[in-house]
């Protein structure tokens, strides 16, 4: 597993990998993670089940992902790589120079590769242009691409250019028992409360929810708003707070940690997401296994994470629309047209790591599978490389990387060959415990 994104911090793309790779051993395959160092913490830390992570000390450049090299990590990729008897290179995350760089590496080395996308990306700005030329290069020689949604996997044949069958869409899961409602206790007749946990982004909905926030307020009397999370736009739901008076409705309770939002998300009864663009929506999953009632937006791949008795969906992105769709919701509960307790053991059968392992070797397997020689070999991979039709400067880039990328290549195999690279010593399979469910 390689990216840039992992613990110590916290997030939806670093819990995937964390659970992913923990049911990866308890079916029995040997699992080592690969990503940068997070403050003091870097070299070689060991998690549960025995879950090796290499935090490769480098430069951080922008929201925890590393400075964009190209070959500067071949050295130790390649030792990392051999050292530890690899045989697939699962990366994570296409906006991570880690990822990309990784993905050539290991392709050059001959190894089977494959990425998974967490996320959609637009077109039109610079930053975005640049990635997707990036994406194209990494994927070029990658042997599958997995989305964990139906939506990201269109935006991912858009960006890539891929053939739509070499790419799979498997979901998230959450860890159901970790998401268990609470008994509710008493509020006064009709009394709602409406809980928000995000990153405090424009891209989160936030600019949205601090319109939307005090509309609602001014409109329902007995309603009152939890909202967890940082960002940015810490600052203006305070100023909201302050200028609307509303220190008794609205509860800012800032970042919170994975292992408090179960609490959080059990004091409420209807969670508001307001997000501008979501590949899937793992808080979702989770506030419904808490039994809430889910109002969202349509974005993305959101509607097809939960079935329609559990989400009140607004018909548009706008303040109007939300404010209406969370209006219904209260009515909803207060009139009890809505029952939320079997909300639990739906998504505790819906969602389940375990089966995202499965399907996941799954893919592995048809990569073994796969006639490995003949798709790495250096011509082959190289043809691939020109014959990318990506714009009359595009191609040569590729072209020169590539065959720079194969020459570092084989001054290391002569430098540092592999047999002086020591094996690491493999973690007992028969002692692993299986992850929880």
């Amino acid at each position: 597993m390689v990216c840039d994104f992992f613990y110590p911090q916290l997030g939806g793309v670093e819990f995937h990998i964390y659970h992913l790779s923990q049911k990866l051993i308890s079916l029995g395959h040997l699992v080592v993670i690969i990503t940068h160092a997070y403050g003091d913490r870097t070299g070689v830390r060991y998690l549960t089940n025995g879950l090796k992570v290499y935090h490769i000390p480098y430069f951080v450049a922008y929201r925890e992902t590393a400075f964009p090299t190209i070959f500067g990590s071949f050295l130790i990729v390649r030792n990392i790589l051999i050292r530890e008897q690899i045989q697939i290179v699962h990366t994570h995350v296409s906006v991570s120079p880690l990822t990309h760089e990784t993905l050539l590496h290991a392709n050059v080395m001959g190894l089977q590769t494959l990425l998974t996308d967490h996320s959609l990306y637009g077109f039109d700005t610079l930053s975005e242009i640049l990635n997707n030329k990036m994406l194209k290069f990494a994927l070029t020689n990658t042997g599958a691409v997995i989305c964990v949604s139906n939506t990201c996997k269109e935006n991912m044949i858009i960006r890539s250019k891929l053939n739509p069958s070499s790419i799979s869409v498997i979901p998230n899961a959450v860890v159901s028992h970790d998401f268990t409602p609470a008994t509710k206790g008493s509020k006064a007749p009709g009394e709602i409360t409406i809980v928000v946990i995000s990153r405090l982004y424009p891209n989160k909905g936030a600019d949205l929810l601090t319109h939307i926030i005090p509309r609602i307020c001014e409109i329902e009397d007995k309603v009152k708003f939890i909202i967890g999370g940082d960002g940015p736009k810490f600052v203006d739901f305070q100023q909201m707070i302050e200028s609307y008076r509303l220190q008794d409705k609205v509860q800012l309770v800032g970042a919170v940690q994975h292992e408090n939002v179960r609490d959080v998300l059990c004091r409420g009864d209807i969670y508001l997401h307001a997000s501008l663009t979501e590949a899937f929506g793992t808080a979702l999953v989770e506030a419904a296994s808490c039994g809430l009632l889910i109002v969202t937006t349509t974005a993305g791949g959101i509607p097809e994470v939960l079935p329609k008795h559990m989400t009140v969906f607004a018909q548009e992105t706008s303040v109007s629309c939300l404010v209406a769709a969370t209006r219904k919701a209260i009515q909803s509960l207060r009139e009890g047209t809505v029952d939320t307790t079997s909300f639990h053991e739906e998504i505790s059968s819906m969602y389940d790591w375990v089966d995202v392992a499965k399907r996941t070797v799954a893919v592995y397997d048809s990569l073994a599978q796969s006639p490995m020689p003949r798709n790495k070999s250096w011509y082959k991979m190289l043809k691939n490389f020109h014959e990318r039709n990506d714009g009359p400067w595009a191609m040569p880039l590729y072209v020169l990387c590539y065959l720079v990328e194969n020459m570092l290549y084989l001054f290391l195999e002569w430098w540092y060959p592999r047999s002086e690279i020591d094996l690491a010593p493999k973690w007992p399979i028969n002692q692993n415990h299986a992850a929880s469910p």
